[in-house]
């Protein structure tokens, strides 16, 4: 039985899947597409947490990504792994809670799923750098907040 943060992330991907290539996605289109999924309202509350922390910074997830993505425009990435990575590098970056090795390893077990073979060794070797860019431990527990983290 899939987990009901793995879920919640499968509904994140899917809803900025649908609007990736948008500057600023309107909330209305969203919220009816997170609405229309079947899922109890834990799940539902935490895939709007990870939807809404990436949409509202995105220009730095991006920037990020950019970063760690040698001779990558984020542009040129696969549609999926890009929304995999952001909502990834949001959890790195916002949710303390959240030990990095889950965030990533939940991002590669993703890409496998809906992206291509080769996927899941791209998104950790990127997820990777960034972890470290940001001096994130690689430890099973929670963590400190990341350097310039507000919370």
């Amino acid at each position: 039985m899939i987990g009901s943060r793995t879920r919640s992330r499968e509904i994140a991907l899917q809803v900025l899947y649908s609007c990736d290539g948008t500057p600023a996605p309107v909330p209305g289109h969203w919220e009816e597409t997170l609405a229309d999924v079947e899922c109890s309202t834990e799940i539902r509350t935490f895939a709007r947490e990870l939807i809404e922390g990436v949409l509202a910074d995105r220009a730095r997830i991006d920037a990020l990504i950019a970063g760690a993505a040698d001779n990558w425009e984020i542009s040129r990435l696969a549609t999926v792994d890009r929304n995999i990575l952001r909502v990834s590098v949001h959890e790195l970056l916002s949710r303390p809670d959240i030990p990095a090795k889950v965030s990533i390893n939940e991002a590669i077990e993703l890409g496998k799923r809906f992206s291509t073979a080769q996927s899941g060794a791209f998104i950790n070797g990127i997820l990777d750098r960034i972890r470290r860019d940001l001096g994130l431990p690689v430890d099973e527990g929670p963590r400190e907040p990341a350097r310039g983290e507000t919370g």
